[in-house]
This record gives C-alpha cells, sequence and structure tokens, in this order.
C-alpha cells in the first residue's frame, strides 16, 4: 500500500519504501470513501482515532479526484516529497499520556503508552491515558475490549489516576480533563482540513473508525456542527478494507515552469510534455501487468500566481486557469485574475484497476434493537451519571434505532452515544448518527 490511495508491487516498495510511508492511513481513507459511498454521502471528513494518534482528511465529493495529494509532507520532522493523501496526523489516540506541564496546565499527547506497557487498565502501564479516563468515566464498559475477551483493570486505572489527578478534585474530573483536552487536540485537526481550507464542516459527514474514533466523533461532530457520524460496520479494521480495495497506482510529474495567460494558447506545449511524461508511466505500468489500453490516467498541474512560493493542484482540463482562481479563493480567501499565472509542475496518475471484495448486507430486523441489549451501564457525561444501555454490535440488525446514552461494543471498537444523540443502522451495517432534534 502506498501513501497516495494505490498499491504497488512488492519489489517496487523495496527500491521506493519511502512510498509507504503513510500505508495505513491511506488505506483508511479509501475504506471510508466506499463505506459513505455505501451510505449515500459524498462530501465526508475521515476521522481515525487509534492507539497514539490520529488521522483526519476531507474529501469534498464522492469520486477518486475528491482524494486529494499533496507532494509537500513533513513526517517526524522530515520533508518527505512522495505524492501522499492530504492526511493531517496529531499526537491524540487512546494511549496518548496525560500530564501536568511546568505551568500547571493539563496536556494530552504526543507521548504515548504504546504497545508496551499500555494504559494503566491493561495492567502494566502506570501513567493515565485517554484509554483509562474514558474507563472511568464508563465510556467503556468494565468488561473490556474485544467483544469482552480483553478484560480491563477499573479499580487499577483508578488508584494510579488518583495519584496523578494534581489539583483535580477527583479521578472522575481529571479523566474528564483529559477527554475534554484530546477533543480540543483533535477538533483543531480538523479545523485545519476543513475550516482552514475553505470547506464549512456543517455541510460533511464525519466517518469516525479506527479502535477510539467512535467514543469521541458525537462530542467532535457537536463541536464543528457536523450534523451526523458514521460509524462503519467494522470501525477497527477499516484500513485493511481500503486496502484490499486499493488500485495499483503510479503517480510520475515533471518540473516545466510554463508561464500562462491563455489556456488554450497553453495547452499545445502542456500536452506535448503530458506525452512525454505518459510514456514513461505506461511503461512502468506493464511492469505492473496493465496493457496500455487498460491504464486510466488523471492529469493534474502545480499552479501558482508569478512570484509565490506556493503552488495549488487543479485538473488538466478545459480552463485551467480559472479553475487555479477558483482554488485560489477558496484556500486563501482572494484570487486575482489579472495577474500573470504559472504552471510548475505537471503531475499524472496511471491507475490500474483490481478486483474488490464487497460487503454483505445486514438482514433487516424493525426499529427495536431490544434483541442486542446486553447490559445497563453507568456513564459520566457533563459530571452527572447516566444509565446508559450497552448493546452488542454483531446482534443489531438493519432499520434498528438506538437513543442514547447508549454504548455499542464490537471486537473491535466502541462506539458511545451521547444522551442527546440517536442512531439507526443501515442496510451495511453502518451506525448512523444523528443530534435529536
Amino acid at each position: 500500500m502506498q501513501s497516495n490511495g494505490g498499491i504497488l508491487s512488492a519489489g517496487a516498495a523495496a527500491r521506493e519504501p519511502v512510498r509507504t510511508i503513510l500505508s495505513g492511513p491511506a488505506g483508511g481513507v479509501l475504506g471510508a470513501q466506499y463505506i459513505a459511498e455505501l451510505a449515500g454521502f459524498e462530501r465526508i471528513i475521515t476521522f481515525d482515532m487509534g492507539g497514539t494518534s490520529t488521522d483526519v482528511a476531507l474529501m469534498d465529493s464522492g469520486n477518486e479526484e475528491a482524494l486529494a495529494t499533496t507532494s509537500e509532507s513533513a513526517v517526524s520532522g522530515m520533508p518527505v516529497a512522495a505524492p501522499m493523501l492530504d492526511i493531517h496526523t496529531v499526537g491524540a489516540g487512546g494511549g496518548s499520556i496525560a500530564r501536568f506541564d511546568r505551568a500547571g496546565a493539563l496536556r494530552v499527547g504526543p507521548e504515548s503508552a504504546g504497545a508496551e506497557p499500555g494504559p494503566i487498565c491493561y495492567g502494566r502501564g502506570e501513567k493515565p491515558t485517554v484509554t483509562d479516563a474514558n474507563l472511568i468515566l464508563g465510556r467503556i464498559p468494565e468488561s473490556g475490549l474485544l467483544g469482552g475477551a480483553f478484560k480491563l483493570d477499573l479499580s487499577r486505572a483508578r488508584r494510579y489516576v488518583n495519584r496523578a489527578r494534581g489539583p483535580m478534585p477527583s479521578a472522575e474530573a481529571f479523566a474528564q480533563g483529559i477527554v475534554d483536552v484530546a477533543n480540543a487536540v483533535m477538533e483543531k485537526a480538523i479545523r485545519v482540513i476543513s475550516v482552514e481550507r475553505g470547506h464549512d464542516p456543517r455541510e460533511f459527514t464525519l466517518v469516525a473508525f479506527g479502535g477510539a474514533g467512535a467514543l469521541h466523533a458525537c462530542k467532535l461532530a457537536e463541536a464543528l456542527e457536523i450534523p451526523r457520524v458514521l460509524v462503519p460496520c467494522f470501525p477497527g479494521a477499516l484500513s485493511a478494507l481500503g486496502i484490499l480495495r486499493a488500485d495499483v497506482t503510479k503517480d510520475l510529474s515533471r518540473t516545466v515552469r510554463v508561464k500562462v495567460e491563455n489556456a488554450a494558447a497553453t495547452m499545445p506545449k502542456l500536452q506535448r510534455a503530458f506525452a512525454t511524461l505518459e510514456q514513461e508511466g505506461r511503461k512502468q505500468m506493464r511492469t505492473e501487468g496493465f496493457s496500455s489500453t487498460a491504464v486510466q490516467i488523471h492529469r493534474s498541474l502545480d499552479m501558482r500566481y508569478a512570484g509565490q512560493s506556493y503552488d495549488l493542484a487543479v485538473p488538466f482540463t478545459g480552463n485551467f486557469i480559472a479553475a487555479f482562481h477558483r482554488a485560489h479563493e477558496m484556500r486563501y480567501g482572494y484570487s486575482d485574475r489579472t495577474r500573470a499565472c504559472e504552471v510548475v509542475n505537471i503531475r499524472a496518475r496511471f491507475t490500474g484497476r483490481t478486483p474488490k471484495p464487497a460487503l454483505p448486507e445486514l438482514r433487516p430486523g424493525g426499529p427495536s434493537s431490544a434483541p442486542a441489549l446486553v447490559a445497563k451501564s453507568q456513564v459520566l457525561f457533563h459530571g452527572r451519571r447516566n444509565l446508559a444501555a450497552v448493546y452488542d454490535r454483531s446482534l443489531l440488525r438493519a432499520g434498528n434505532r438506538i437513543s442514547g446514552p447508549a454504548i455499542v461494543t464490537e471486537y473491535s471498537a466502541t462506539s458511545l452515544i451521547p444522551p442527546a444523540w440517536s442512531g439507526r443502522v443501515d442496510r451495511m451495517g453502518n451506525l448512523i448518527l444523528e443530534p435529536r432534534r
């Protein structure tokens, strides 16, 4: 799996391993796109919260061109020029460690307890984490994770959290503070890829996955006024599904530095440059087992106003100059149609289609979710205890409805439905959560 959302042969990956740096998060974005398309949502924000980090991305339509890529990424402070899906990552996950800094402010992450020793409630860790906080607040059932196969130690978590709570009046108050700080970090990440780039979150659906995503998604949706949350049918394995459905891709580029004032006049020169690039791309795709006629090509341009040091990608179709002005206005809030533009790079993505697994539809079961009810549990919301219903997701059927407060448990994740929210199960087994009006 490549960071750009496509797969390549093992031999090519061995020669160019830099292309696989963000392979897991890229698979999650592809999986979220597929699930959202089945559920009927085209404009989505993906929210992948795991044990160490949270990855977010935005897709403004249901087609492949909505998978925005960038060639200006940094990983662990090192610049990486390989094409990657435009994924923004922050150090907030279930294992993120909470602490007070020297000024007494509560911090969460980016340090993580990792798999070893892990959160306190796993039995070895001694530093409070987001997972410990969710357990103390009752948002993860004491029965444990992995469908109850992995037991959690609530008394141990409470004991160590009490030791580390500093000025907080109780373990519960400290736990709520940990969750609130983690939510603030993740909310800021979503704002970076939406509001700061000219998109209104109120027009999108938040697709929450990863082991911890659905525990925090509704609160983030409230803060950003996102109208609904989609929890895929197996959130903890969505990245694997995305990788299984990925196509073989090659991304090639060439620097051209062409000043443009009229799209039609510049088109022949750019087309000649693309012809040379595409010849090389088709040759590489043949080594992956695809004939020239089986390869799809998407052409794009990196453009900027003359004198700028940053550029934007626009499709190489029609009046690409007008498309650049529109893209610049959306990203930066203004455009200058009287100013000269230049094409810095040409880019071509070569795609070879692969067979794709499909998901089975869920058996219909009517609106009542009572057959999936397995327990009742006390959960803290805003400092108040609420009696929440606990459901086994494997027992839910298409058409079932759930009113919050509720917890939905499954092998790969836990979902939290707050008191003011309700959910329904669609035909593919996805949970669609919305605030009650």
